[in-house]
């Protein structure tokens, strides 16, 4: 009698790495921007000038976005973006087939933060510059480039130096 191995040719199809953000498709990180102003503060004058000539323009734009508009009185003007989490594809049963999971746990929690920016002192454009900004950006929290420690893949030149690795010892 023949005894064949359970084993089942594994197809070129079937190897598939989770997609990540940019490679296959791209996942938009900003999904929900609110504009809060005051309807009588002279600081929010250009912030409702900017609501009622560009922010139709800017929803057009950018149709993955909720434009919320929130009126604060007595407060000074602000944006806050919103950032999503968005979901990884599991493999579900069959080799390849893609599907998105449901559950909290398959949603990667990369930058479910948001972001506020003041826009009090600001011209429209720079007000537009602004929200192209949060538009643009991750959501992720800044890391600084600076004062990063130096790491050498190579042994400095001279070796390691040591009081114990010389002919005399240092005599007092």
């Amino acid at each position: 009698m023949t005894t064949r191995a359970a084993t089942r040719p594994i197809f070129r199809a079937s190897l598939r790495s989770a997609q990540a953000n940019g490679h296959s498709a791209f996942i938009p990180q900003c999904r929900k921007l609110v504009f809060e102003y005051c309807g009588k503060w002279p600081s929010s004058t250009n912030t409702r000038s900017f609501l009622l000539n560009h922010l139709q323009s800017a929803a057009k734009e950018n149709p993955h976005v909720e434009f919320v508009v929130k009126q604060r009185n007595h407060k000074e003007p602000i944006v806050r973006g919103f950032y999503s989490m968005y979901p990884i594809p599991k493999l579900w049963g069959t080799p390849g087939l893609m599907a998105y999971a449901p559950s909290v746990s398959s949603f990667g929690a990369v930058n479910n933060r948001d972001k506020v920016v003041p826009l009090n002192g600001f011209e429209v454009n720079g007000i537009q510059k602004k929200v192209q900004l949060l538009l643009d950006s991750s959501g992720a929290k800044i890391k600084p480039l600076k004062r990063r420690t130096v790491e050498s893949t190579t042994e400095s030149a001279r070796g390691v130096w040591s009081g114990l690795h010389v002919d005399q010892l240092f005599k007092i």
